[in-house]
């Protein structure tokens, strides 16, 4: 690819600032997925049901933030080899080209692809996590009344909030475009012919 002959675009932030940006995406998605469950199932959030619950798990409600942290680590890792392995498949160099590691100062893992991707590809790796591990799990439990795997789409789809906005960012470019993921920024860089 010659070089000159593309204009380079930046769409990036920083991780931190991603994640600040990333919540005005948090809120419409829960509100979208939890309306329905609601809806569908309210006999689940009567007072009723409610108490049979702190009546179950009362005790073990202490334990949350502790179950949350085995599901959500786990996760983070899955939800980083979705986004990988799909960028992998349309990489010359396959998996050589993807790395991982975690931003430290944001507390944020990330899946950094090192060759330039037409835009397609490389929308379909950034959105592969917030469905397969969040949209995909919330409406099955939607269908089924099922809350555990309601919650788990439900979190996951918030876990991916940081992809809905770089995704977001994309929104303006062509299907012509390509795509290098940033090296040190939550983003990409957008190549268009000149």
């Amino acid at each position: 690819m010659a070089e000159d002959s593309y204009k380079r675009i930046e769409l990036a932030t920083t991780a931190t600032d991603a994640n600040v940006q990333a919540l005005a995406f948090a809120f419409p998605v829960m509100l979208v997925l939890l309306l329905p469950y609601v809806l569908l199932w309210p006999e689940q959030f009567s007072s009723e049901a409610l108490r049979e619950v702190a009546k179950v798990y009362g005790g073990h409600m202490l334990f949350l933030p502790f179950l949350m942290m085995l599901v959500f680590i786990p996760g983070a890792v899955v939800h980083e080899l979705l986004h990988g392995l799909t960028w992998a498949a349309f990489c010359k160099n396959g998996v050589r080209s993807i790395k991982y590691g975690i931003h430290w100062k944001a507390l944020s893992p990330y899946c950094h692809c090192g060759e330039v991707l037409p835009l397609k590809p490389y929308i379909l790796g950034g959105m592969m996590p917030g469905m397969v591990m969040g949209i995909l799990p919330a409406l099955i439990g939607i269908f089924i009344g099922n809350p555990w795997v309601f919650f788990f789409g439900l979190f996951f789809t918030l876990a991916a909030a940081g992809d809905m906005l770089v995704l977001w960012m994309l929104r303006h470019c062509h299907s012509t475009d390509l795509v290098q993921d940033h090296p040190d920024k939550i983003g990409c860089f957008v190549l268009r012919k000149a």
